[in-house]
C-alpha cells in the first residue's frame, strides 16, 4: 500500500486542523473522516507490503542499468527489485516509521551473517534472539536516526526492536485491523486460522463458500462495511472507499470485499500465496507449509545483499523527489495506490515530473481501488498523450496479483 499525498501530514504538523480547532470552526463529517485517517496513519501501518512484487517484476522487466523510483511502504517490493540488479532504487515515503523499517531491512541484508539469519530476523516469529542480533550486528552500523528509532520505546514502554523478537506482522495499523477481523469472525463462530489447514484448492474453495462468504450477509458486518472509518485499517481512505462503494448498488463494501476475499482464498494455491498466510495465520509459512516472499528466498539472497548499496531511502513525497532529478533520469516508477488519494492538481504535478524525468522506454506501474485507471479525465491530455496505456498487460497481471486487495493494476509506457 502507500504513502499519503504530500499535504496529508505523515509525521508532520497539520496547520489546517490546528487552525480549525483554535477558531472553533466545526469540521465537516468528510473532513473529520480524513483527519482521523491521517491520524491513524501517522504510526507504523504496513510491516509487509500488500502489493505483489512478482507482478511488479513481470510488468517492469527490470534490467541492469535501470533506475527505479518507488514508494517504500513495508519495503518488500524494493528488496525484490534488487534481485534483478538495477543500477539504482530511490525509495520514498512520508511515514517516518516506514522509513525506519526500510532502512532496517536493508541493514539486515547488508550486515547479518547469512541467509538463514535474515529469514530468522524478518520472516519468523517468536525468535527472541533477533533483539540480540540487532544489538550485535545492526545497531552499530545503522545511521543515528534509524538506530534511535529502533532503540526507542513504544507506548507500552518496550523497545521498538522487541517486535522483531515477537511478531512484527501482528503490529501496525494493518496488523490490528486483521486482529479485529479475526475477532469479529470468531464472534460469529468462524476461526479464520482454520483456513491454513486446507490442503487443496478444492478445500480452499469449500472453506470460503461454507465459512467466509456467509459472514458478509450478517447484518452487523454489512453495517460495519458501510462505514468509511471501519476500513481505515485496511488502508482504504475516504476517497478509495467512495471509489469502491460506487461498484455496489448498496454503496457498501460488503460485496466488494467478499469478491476480493474470494480471490485471495480461491484463485491461488495456499502454498504459493504468502499473502493468504499473513491474512489468516498472521505469519509466513514454515518451509514445509509453503513459500516465503521472493526477497526471503535463498536463490535471491546473494543478489540482494550485493546490491543493497544501490538503494537510497528518502523521507519525501514522490513528486518532491522527482523535482530534484535531471530530465530523462528514471526508467521505472512504482506508485502503489498513491494516486487514489490525490487531488487533480497533485496528479498533474506528479505526472509533470514523471514525464520530465522519464527516459526513453520508461514505465509507470500503479494500482487502484476500483478497476479502471483514474488518470483519464483528471491528468491533462498533453501529459497523457505522451504515454501508452498497456490495457492487455494491465488486465492480465492484475489477475495474477496474489494479495487480491486492489481492483486494478495499470501499466503505462513512455511513447517514443
Amino acid at each position: 500500500m502507500t504513502e499519503l499525498a504530500p499535504d496529508a501530514g505523515f509525521g508532520r504538523k497539520n496547520p489546517k486542523l490546528k487552525s480549525a480547532l483554535l477558531q472553533h470552526k466545526p469540521l465537516s463529517l468528510a473532513g473529520l473522516s480524513e483527519r482521523l485517517f491521517g491520524l491513524l496513519f501517522s504510526g507504523l501501518v504496513y510491516p509487509q507490503i500488500w502489493e505483489d512484487p512478482i507482478v511488479d517484476m513481470a510488468a517492469m522487466q527490470i534490467r541492469p542499468g535501470h533506475r527505479i523510483v518507488t514508494i517504500g511502504s513495508g519495503g518488500c517490493n524494493m528488496l525484490t527489485y534488487l534481485s534483478a540488479g538495477p543500477a539504482r532504487i530511490d525509495v520514498v515515503d512520508l511515514n517516518p516509521h516506514h522509513i525506519a523499517l526500510n532502512r532496517l531491512k536493508l541493514a539486515a541484508f547488508r550486515h547479518l551473517p547469512s541467509h538463514k539469519d535474515v529469514v530468522r530476523f524478518l520472516g519468523e516469529t517468536g525468535t527472541r534472539s533477533n533483539v540480540q542480533a540487532f544489538d550485535l550486528f545492526l545497531a552499530p552500523k545503522l545511521d543515528a536516526a534509524t538506530r534511535a528509532y529502533w532503540n526507542g520505546r513504544a507506548l507500552n514502554g518496550r523497545r521498538r526492536i522487541g517486535v522483531l523478537g515477537r511478531n512484527i506482522y501482528r503490529t501496525g495499523l494493518l496488523g490490528r485491523f486483521i486482529a479485529a477481523s479475526h475477532l469479529l469472525a470468531r464472534l460469529h463462530g468462524i476461526n479464520p486460522q482454520d483456513f491454513v489447514k486446507a490442503r487443496s484448492m478444492r478445500e480452499q474453495r469449500q472453506f470460503f463458500d461454507d465459512k467466509l462468504a456467509p459472514l458478509f450477509d450478517r447484518p452487523v458486518i454489512r453495517w460495519i462495511t458501510s462505514r468509511k472509518s471501519s476500513l481505515f485499517g485496511l488502508g482504504i481512505p475516504p476517497q478509495q472507499f467512495d471509489e469502491l462503494a460506487s461498484l455496489s448498488e448498496e454503496k457498501s463494501l460488503a460485496a466488494v470485499l467478499r469478491h476480493r476475499l474470494e480471490k485471495l482464498t480461491c484463485h491461488f494455491p495456499l502454498r504459493e500465496n504468502y499473502f493468504a498466510w499473513q491474512a489468516f495465520a498472521r505469519r509466513y509459512p514454515q518451509p514445509h507449509e509453503g513459500e516465503l516472499p521472493a526477497y526471503l528466498q535463498a536463490q535471491n539472497h546473494e543478489a540482494i545483499r550485493n546490491h543493497v548499496e544501490r538503494v537510497e531511502v528518502h523521507h519525501a513525497s514522490f513528486t518532491e523527489l522527482l523535482a530534484g532529478k535531471a530530465a530523462s533520469s528514471v526508467d521505472r516508477y512504482v506508485l502503489l495506490d498513491a494516486q487514489d488519494w490525490m487531488t487533480d492538481r497533485q496528479l498533474n504535478d506528479l505526472w509533470t515530473e514523471i514525464t520530465r524525468t522519464a527516459d526513453a522506454g520508461a514505465m509507470v506501474i500503479f494500482r487502484t481501488a476500483a478497476e479502471a485507471s483514474i488518470l483519464p479525465g483528471r491528468v491533462s491530455a498533453a501529459l497523457l498523450d505522451q504515454w501508452h496505456y498497456d490495457a492487455e498487460t494491465s488486465v492480465k497481471l492484475g489477475a495474477e496479483d496474489r494479495s487480491a486487495i486492489y481492483g486494478g493494476f495499470h501499466v503505462y509506457r513512455k511513447k517514443a
